[in-house]
Order: C-alpha cells, then sequence, then structure tokens
C-alpha cells in the first residue's frame, strides 16, 4: 500500500497491478497495515482522524474522530480489531475495537521515543507512564485491556521500553543522559540492571536478538556491549576503531567504475536505456588490504543530538550477525559473527549509509546509502545493484518482504519493488 496526499492505492505485491484505490478525507500522514492483512488503517493527525479501508469488503469503511483531543499516533493491536490512539500533549491512549465498537482509556501515557511495546505473541501489551514526576510501566492483556501489572521504574527519564521476542522479559532503558538499562521480568520484578559508566551520553540503540539471547546496547562511546539471557552481565564489547586491523576482517570497499558499452551498439541519438547505462556512474566491491583507514568524521560538540555513537544495529534472522552503524565513521556498516563473537566483515561505502534491513528468511543484508544503488552483502560476498529507472531516483530507506523474495526501495517522491531470484536448493 502507498499514499498520494488524500488517496491509499493498494497494489499486487507480485505484479504492483492497483488492486484498490480509497480516497481519504484529508491528506494520510500515516498508514498501517492490521497483523491479518485485511485492513488498513490511514491517520490523518492534522484533522485528528483515522480511517479504516476493509481489503475483504472495499464498500465497508470506518472513521474514527479523536475530535478536541488531537491526535499524534496510532497503531493497531496485534490481533487487528483494536486501533490505539495516543490523543495531543500524551493525554490519554483511547483504545477503539472495530468488532464492538466499545473504548477503552489508558492515561498518562509518556511521550517518549518508544513508550509503547507488545509481546511478539500479541498476548500482552507494556505502556510507559509518566505521573507525579516518576516513570511507571503498566501492562496489559491485550484480550480483554485489564491491567495486569503496575509498577514504578528505576529510571531519571525513562526513553524507551521494548520486550524480548520471546514476550518473558521487557528491557527499558534510560535518557541519554544516564547509561541505565533495566531488565524487568513479566509480573514486574526487576531482574537485573546494567550500567556501563556514568557522567557521559549513554545508550543510543538497543536491539534483541531472535532467540532471546542476546541483548545488544549501542551507545555514544562508539560501542556495542552484548548482555547474555542468563545472568544478564555483559560477555563482550565490540568497539568501532576508525582504523581495521585484524587480518581476519574482510573488508569490502565500494569504487566506481567507468560503464563499460561495446561501441557496436552505440546509435545516435543512443536509445534512452543505453543512455541511462553510458551516464550513471557504476559501483563494484574491491577486497582491501588490511590495515584499512575509514573516514572518520568528529561531531560537533555544541550542537544538540551529535552525530555519534551507534545509531543502528539489528540481529540477522538466523542470530549468527549483527549489522552496526557507527555516527561517528558514517560510511562503513560493521558485521558481528555472534557465533564467533568477531568482526567479520565491514562494508566501506561512498555515500553515508541511510538505512540497512536482514532479510527475513536468510542471512542477507540490504544497504542504501542514499543514491540509486541497492547493496546486498550475504556470507558469500557483496554485491552492488543499480536500480534501473529513469531521472533521479535516491533510496532513502527500503523494507524486505515477509518471503524474503522482493523488497521495496524508497526514495522521497516514488518508490520501487526490487524482485530477487531465490536460490535453488
Amino acid at each position: 500500500a502507498s499514499c498520494v496526499q488524500y488517496r491509499l492505492v493498494v497494489r499486487d505485491a507480485g505484479t504492483l497491478q492497483i488492486l484498490q484505490l480509497y480516497t481519504c478525507l484529508d491528506q494520510i500522514q500515516y498508514i498501517e497495515w492490521s497483523s491479518d492483512s485485511l485492513f488498513i488503517l490511514c491517520a490523518m493527525y492534522k484533522r485528528g482522524i483515522v480511517q479504516v479501508w476493509s481489503l475483504e469488503q472495499p464498500d465497508w469503511h470506518c472513521k474514527i474522530d479523536e475530535g478536541s483531543a488531537g491526535l499524534v499516533a496510532s497503531c493497531w493491536s496485534p490481533d487487528g480489531r483494536h486501533i490505539l490512539n495516543t490523543t495531543e500533549f500524551h493525554l490519554r491512549i483511547t483504545v477503539w475495537s472495530l468488532c464492538t465498537k466499545s473504548v477503552s482509556y489508558i492515561k498518562y501515557p509518556k511521550a517518549c521515543q518508544q513508550g509503547l511495546a507488545f509481546t511478539k505473541d500479541g498476548r500482552y501489551m507494556a505502556v510507559a507512564e509518566r505521573r507525579d514526576c516518576k516513570d511507571f510501566i503498566s501492562i496489559f492483556v491485550c484480550s480483554d485491556w485489564q491491567l495486569l501489572r503496575h509498577f514504578d521504574t528505576e529510571t531519571q527519564d525513562l526513553f524507551g521500553i521494548e520486550w524480548a521476542p520471546n514476550g518473558c522479559v521487557l528491557a527499558v532503558w534510560d535518557t541519554c543522559l544516564e547509561y541505565k538499562i533495566l531488565l524487568y521480568s513479566l509480573d514486574g520484578r526487576l531482574l537485573s540492571t546494567y550500567q556501563a559508566y556514568e557522567w557521559s551520553l549513554g545508550i543510543k540503540s538497543i536491539a534483541w536478538s531472535p532467540s532471546s539471547q542476546f541483548l545488544a546496547i549501542g551507545s555514544y562511546d562508539e560501542k556495542v556491549r552484548i548482555l547474555n539471557h542468563v545472568t544478564w552481565k555483559k560477555i563482550t564489547e565490540f568497539e568501532h576503531p576508525a582504523t581495521v586491523a585484524n587480518a581476519k576482517t574482510i573488508v569490502y570497499k565500494e569504487v566506481e567504475k567507468s560503464p563499460s558499452v561495446e561501441t557496436e551498439r552505440l546509435s545516435f541519438p543512443p536509445t534512452r536505456t543505453l543512455a541511462n547505462s553510458l551516464f550513471s556512474t557504476q559501483s563494484k566491491y574491491d577486497i582491501s588490504q588490511v590495515p584499512v583507514s575509514l573516514q572518520y568524521i568528529k561531531p560537533v560538540a555544541d550542537r544538540a543530538n551529535p552525530k555519534m555513537g551507534i545509531g543502528m544495529l539489528a540481529f540477522s534472522s538466523d542470530n549468527c550477525f549483527l549489522a552496526t552503524k557507527n555516527d561517528n565513521i558514517p560510511n562503513a556498516v560493521w558485521i558481528w559473527d555472534i557465533q564467533k563473537l568477531k568482526l567479520s566483515v565491514v562494508l566501506e561505502q561512498l555515500c553515508a549509509v541511510q538505512s540497512f534491513q536482514w532479510d527475513p528468511r536468510q542471512p542477507r543484508l540490504a544497504v542504501c546509502t542514499g543514491n540509486s544503488k541497492v547493496y546486498l552483502w550475504s556470507p558469500a560476498g557483496c554485491v552492488s545493484v543499480q536500480v534501473p529507472v529513469e531521472g533521479d531516483f535516491q533510496i532513502v530507506s527500503l523494507s524486505w518482504h515477509s518471503s524474503g523474495d522482493s523488497m521495496a526501495l524508497l526514495s522521497k517522491e516514488n518508490f520501487c519493488v526490487c524482485y530477487l531470484e531465490r536460490d535453488e536448493v
């Protein structure tokens, strides 16, 4: 699904044929599929309205109006039959049921980066709350929205919460001014507290491994620390220096190459596709000899949100690899072998890395850097792919299909779909 101003366009993922076209009441600012792909919500925050459309019954639609309370966020519950709306100033979260048309209210949600989290099985929801200048967590049962547990947290200014994939442990971390991560059980018991250092900028990003065995914590000191699920103690830390010196690390360096065009195919004026291949700069990967010096940017110290520290990290679906990006070295992606707890590969790009995401079915990483190329890494090697579109198509983000057979590549104004051939086993 994609939106163009007022219109919601639903396409077939394989052929890109338009299946449905819906017109909303105002400019769409956010869209989200329900978990079973039968409904799609469109949020219009300026108007405080959410519209819901049915794929099975195109004539059916629903409008939720928050009125004077306003709207700043909207999302589906895991069952795909309830919508959670956060009102302006985070006064409350309103839970709307599509089945019974009933409404439930959750008071005092905290305005933070990630204050709402569902367990992977969809049974429980945790909400970060702020009341009387203290942080709290409320855990609700999603089947009837009854409160299961309510407890205060030992945080100065809670910044985010995230469940482990097995739904047994909730990670709660503090603002970047205080390095502190707390781990709570489903019944609200504090299992462990981890603090790597004090009096400096702290946690910037976290990621659970799909098996729930590891918790990776990226921080402003350019390191990733890995905690284990038995003792919740640190088992290792990964540094991101400007020079890669280990001879066992493979460094793939992106280099530009002039496009090769056979002279027999040249015709003047050249065809449009030939002109595109003639004048678009192509790239490939070379393997660099270590030691390799990477482009290091010193952050501006007197600005808010400095470009430093571990801004992105993600585990592969098979738990074998961890991909990270150090914002001080914006052109590099670091890929760590989790079984050996060592640096395996560094991808050195020509442009700053905008986004990366793992294939949901196999250890294959897709990277984009704001140009018209998509980069793919797997243990077999690394490849740069030019997107064959006319005009300037700058990929700023990408999203894998759940099958791993295709991915959507997004620029600011357009999108295209990249189809990958599945390897025959």
